[in-house]
């Protein structure tokens, strides 16, 4: 099979391709080098792949690129909260445009496959949670007094009583709650009105939980919150864990993540739809800053809560796996202690 991946010299997109070459597949690698993921050039890229250092919104590129390809694995965008609401339009350039202009490509080729979407948990928001007394309850979003105060649970909107927070599964409401969310639901949306307008497409929209694993970029504000914290051992300083550490989240390695792209490009029956990839198994992020510390060796160094929060952070979210292991098979292999201490020596990118 021959496979155009976006996005494909990236943290994720590199391990992709690294797969889909081994499993005998024939790779096109299109990339831009953002400069948000990239400060110089990878040196790790697989040496058999075709690099074609284009940007996905230039449609004349991206139309060479895809011309003669079977599948289509789409995992150029910029990710992360960002620094400000001043990034927002060149989020919006990058995810929304860059996927419209892949789609227009596409459309202007009559091409037909598959679609793998790079999509992400943020679409939700904050996660599922049920009430002792009135069942599962969507939690409206916390307030900055409530935050200033310490109060960072969600309650119930209804009896404002404590809520539980359990795991979301795919047909949960969606309710992106920053820019960054906000145009991951937009790629899935435009990628879906593409596969109900060309019968022979199937559009499937991967929503990765919080991706951790060799070649993470460092020292960058669109870093995950792993590499933030691998950086800040590195530099012999405690890192900061926002509001008490207690956010509930799923941790899932790189290779896990790669593995179900290339489940969702090549298996026996396509899947249409959204699918979560995640490993099903929540730890808090004072567990993951923790677990970092005791693999790195820097005992010491103990992270400092802070009391902090951010705007557009959630407090929960974590998934249901059930319908990814149904359709794909898909059961993540790597885990969390094994993740970690593999990750406290591992090589991030510059």
């Amino acid at each position: 099979m021959r496979v155009l991946v976006t996005g494909g010299a990236g943290f994720i997109g590199s391990h992709i391709v690294d797969q889909l070459v081994a499993a005998d597949h024939e790779v096109v690698v299109l990339d831009s080098l953002h400069p948000a993921a990239h400060r110089t050039r990878p040196d790790d890229l697989h040496p058999s792949v075709a690099y074609h250092w284009d940007d996905v919104k230039d449609r004349s590129a991206v139309t060479v690129l895809a011309r003669g390809v079977d599948a289509v694995c789409h995992q150029a965008a910029m990710v992360g909260l960002g620094v400000d609401f001043s990034d927002v339009t060149d989020y919006v350039a990058e995810n929304d445009l860059g996927t419209a202009v892949l789609l227009r490509s596409l459309h202007d080729l009559d091409w037909t496959g598959r679609l793998v979407l790079a999509s992400s948990m943020v679409v939700y928001g904050e996660g599922r949670y049920r009430c002792e007394e009135h069942g599962l309850t969507r939690a409206p979003p916390r307030t900055a007094s409530s935050l200033d105060a310490g109060r960072f649970e969600p309650t119930c909107p209804h009896c404002d009583r404590p809520l539980e927070p359990v795991s979301v599964p795919e047909d949960a409401h969606v309710d992106p709650r920053n820019v960054y969310a906000a145009t991951k639901l937009h790629q899935e949306h435009l990628c879906n009105a593409f596969a109900r307008e060309h019968p022979r497409v199937t559009a499937t929209a991967l929503r990765y939980h919080n991706v951790y694993g060799p070649r993470m970029p460092r020292n960058t504000p669109y870093a995950g919150v792993a590499s933030i914290f691998r950086s800040a051992y590195e530099r012999g300083e405690a890192p900061e864990v926002y509001e008490d550490g207690g956010q509930l989240r799923d941790f899932i390695h790189v290779r896990d993540i790669a593995r179900a792209n290339v489940l969702a490009l090549t298996t026996e029956q396509p899947y249409d739809g959204a699918l979560n990839v995640a490993t099903g198994s929540p730890h808090t992020v004072l567990d993951m800053a923790e677990a970092l510390a005791a693999a790195c060796g820097f005992g010491g160094a103990v992270p400092k809560v802070t009391g902090a929060w951010r705007a557009g952070d959630v407090r929960h979210v974590f998934a249901s796996n059930e319908r990814a292991r149904a359709e794909l098979g898909f059961v993540a292999e790597v885990g969390f202690a094994e993740g970690m201490h593999e990750f406290a020596t591992a090589a991030l990118r510059p």
